[in-house]
């Protein structure tokens, strides 16, 4: 075992997933407490600092923090406002900073990479992703830990550095085999569905482990106009064998609006499929949940999985259609195996987990 003093800083947008992870491994490793507090007060102004609660000398230090979650708020000129990405990740920097070199080793956990979404150029664009990772090791950040990222090339930015990209297929696989008990996993009952080419690689290693068919929906959008940030979807093709009768799973990395999301559904439900599951990696539903609502009421699909790698809304843990899954056994055991320095090849790509699972289910 490294004997790297193990320290982890949660910032206030992760210090309830926090909690629950430093008590699994204190559990595993018999200790009191990994929890290193910290904080990033504001000025009347509006700009805040980082301030530290004890001392990181020479400590293995894992910074944890969720720039998606936009409940928090903080004062400014006397108005509330609320936490933005951009501001999440400003305080990371903060408390980085606030290190001031004495950490042996800083490595940020991340789930939801900031600026994924901005991963490459279109004309006269700036590269968002890039400028963060850039950013972050000239910091002296030495590690990043991020899920499922949007476009997992980002790594190639830092070729020095440790990204590890996670993907949460195994956690998809026991929530979804443990909720449905009548799933048949052949090429006549199941198929894996991409609900766009960027999706095609998450799709193919699910399809490869459970030994089925998949199909892919390629979105056409409208490259003279851009809305939102982004060129409007004309209409979702399918590419693929035929749908009647199957159970279909949808693999995306994230649920933003939904609209994409509600389209494939009706289109997989007008091929005939039995039913519709939504795997995604992070759950957003910044768009609210009346077009959700609306689809499963009138049948479009029977559930969504998603983890809770990012800031769940209270509302949609209620939701009759939604299963979380908890991510966060997993993010303890990162933690505890690059703090003791030992191969994260069985966590990045859980083939041979996810296999193991499989088989004992169809031996039920």
């Amino acid at each position: 075992m490294s004997d790297r003093q193990l320290g982890i800083i949660a910032l206030e947008s992760y210090a309830d997933r926090a909690k629950r992870i430093n008590q699994i491994l204190c559990g595993w490793r018999k200790e009191e407490n990994f929890l290193i507090e910290a904080q990033c007060p504001r000025f009347a102004s509006g700009e805040a600092k980082g301030v530290i609660g004890q001392s990181v000398r020479d400590k293995d230090i894992y910074i944890l923090v969720d720039v998606c979650n936009n409940s928090l708020k903080y004062k400014m000129d006397g108005e509330l406002n609320r936490m933005s990405p951009d501001d999440h990740y400003q305080d990371l920097k903060r408390v980085i900073a606030a290190c001031n070199g004495k950490a042996e080793r800083i490595t940020v956990v991340m789930p939801f990479l900031y600026e994924s979404r901005q991963h490459r150029k279109t004309g006269r664009e700036s590269l968002d992703c890039a400028v963060m990772l850039k950013e972050l090791e000239f910091l002296g950040v030495d590690n990043i830990v991020t899920f499922d990222a949007h476009d997992p090339r980002m790594q190639n930015v830092l070729p020095l550095n440790g990204i590890e990209n996670i993907s949460p297929a195994l956690q998809f696989t026991q929530a979804f085999l443990t909720e449905y008990e009548d799933i048949q996993i052949d090429s006549d009952h199941l198929m894996f569905i991409a609900p766009d080419e960027g999706a095609t690689e998450r799709v193919v290693f699910f399809a490869s482990i459970f030994g089925v068919n998949l199909g892919m929906f390629y979105k056409r959008r409208d490259y003279a106009n851009i809305v939102d940030g982004t060129n409007p979807i004309i209409a979702h093709d399918f590419c693929g064998g035929s749908l009647e009768g199957l159970d279909a799973v949808i693999v995306d990395d994230m649920i933003a609006s939904g609209g994409s999301i509600i389209d494939v559904c009706k289109q997989i439900k007008e091929r005939g499929a039995r039913r519709i599951f939504v795997f995604s990696t992070f759950g957003l539903f910044s768009g609210g949940f009346a077009k959700l609502d609306r689809a499963y009421e009138e049948g479009f699909f029977d559930r969504i999985f998603t983890t809770n790698l990012v800031y769940q809304k209270p509302e949609l843990l209620e939701k009759e259609y939604y299963c979380s899954v908890s991510m966060n056994h997993y993010i303890a055991a990162i933690i505890d195996t690059l703090n003791k320095s030992k191969s994260m090849q069985n966590l990045t790509m859980p083939a041979d987990r996810m296999k193991e699972t499989i088989n004992a289910y169809m031996r039920k």
